[in-house]
């Protein structure tokens, strides 16, 4: 047996990981297989690349050794495939993934604009697409990291900010007596019932620490946020949402104390790739915010620097260019 680049990939992700199970899941394969896969590995190699735990998979010294040449050349290689992908098609495409965003439309838009081919892929884990970035399934990932929850980002992708930290907002059926209010507190909330998605990484957690601190174990649903919209529109339940959620059948309201909150960020293989990719980013997202009457009301209180709005455009869609230090739609 000869190593090849999808034995390498397989190693890289059970060191990710930690799991032959999540790992297994991660690339697509059946666990009994990955399994089969890592002992002929391990045969060719000579010895035992992780050691076996009910907690998990853990690097042996060989392991450690393998690992420490896979990666670059696993980037590398990906390196290969995404600029003969590139060359082949004219050097126009963008592959995007995303968590969800009410930015997305505006971005796409400038990105046509620019003269860019954008196609777009959803996804619900940051981890997942910042994962097909390293890979070369993707060339730019915009995601969210839930506070309190890092994410695990690939070491070889640059990374770019947009906002430290966005807080997350409640969504309510707009006749909820609680809607009367420019902030909520989750207390009001004791009695209702809650749906979120614990499918989006670290969110489940967030909600559970606010609910603790709040000192409420209301009734909660799981479910996608769309469905979870849906819901909040007929008065079945309430859910966190994105400052910049909007819908005539719910209000939006700040949560007090602004319990959750996350980082939003733009992850690429370059930091040339980021380059004005990210400008575009910027001036979609607050041309939402700006759109939002509840997060734009918690912006100016809280003073939150913001970019000039851009001077209209007629043909040609100009990008702002001021950096910032600063995932269905939620």
């Amino acid at each position: 047996m000869e190593l090849e680049v999808r034995h390498l990939r397989a190693v890289c992700a059970i060191a990710d990981t930690g799991s032959l199970h999540r790992a297994a899941r991660q690339l697509g394969v059946a666990q009994p297989s990955l399994s089969t896969q890592l002992r002929r590995i391990e045969q060719e190699l000579g010895g035992a690349l992780f050691l076996r735990a009910r907690s998990g998979c853990r690097p042996t010294p060989l392991g450690r050794l393998v690992l420490s040449r896979a990666r670059p050349l696993l980037a590398e290689m990906r390196t290969l495939v995404a600029e003969a992908r590139a060359a082949a098609a004219g050097g126009a495409e963008l592959r995007i993934g995303s968590t969800a965003s009410k930015a997305l439309s505006g971005w796409l838009r400038r990105l046509r604009g620019q003269g860019r081919d954008p196609t777009l892929q959803m996804n619900v884990s940051p981890n997942v697409l910042l994962r097909m970035v390293a890979d070369g399934q993707l060339d730019i990932a915009f995601v969210h990291e839930v506070e309190g929850c890092p994410l695990r980002v690939p070491p070889e992708l640059c990374r770019r900010v947009l906002l430290e930290r966005e807080p997350q907002f409640v969504s309510l059926p707009a006749d909820h007596p609680a809607a009367a209010k420019t902030e909520v507190d989750p207390r009001e909330l004791a009695g209702d019932r809650w749906m979120i998605d614990s499918s989006v990484d670290g969110e489940w957690d967030a909600v559970q620490r606010m609910l603790r601190a709040a000192g409420v174990s209301p009734l909660v649903q799981h479910g996608d946020y769309h469905t979870a919209g849906a819901l909040v529109a007929t008065g079945e339940v309430v859910t966190v949402c994105q400052p910049t959620a909007s819908s005539p059948d719910m209000a939006v309201r700040r949560l007090h104390g602004d319990p959750i909150g996350v980082r939003l960020l733009l992850a690429a293989r370059t930091d040339t790739d980021l380059d004005g990719v990210f400008a575009a980013l910027e001036e979609a997202y607050w041309e939402v915010a700006r759109q939002a009457p509840a997060y734009r009301e918690w912006l100016e209180r809280d003073g939150v620097r913001q970019p000039p709005v851009p001077a209209p455009a007629h043909s040609v869609v100009r990008v702002a260019q001021t950096p910032m230090s600063l995932p269905s739609v939620r």
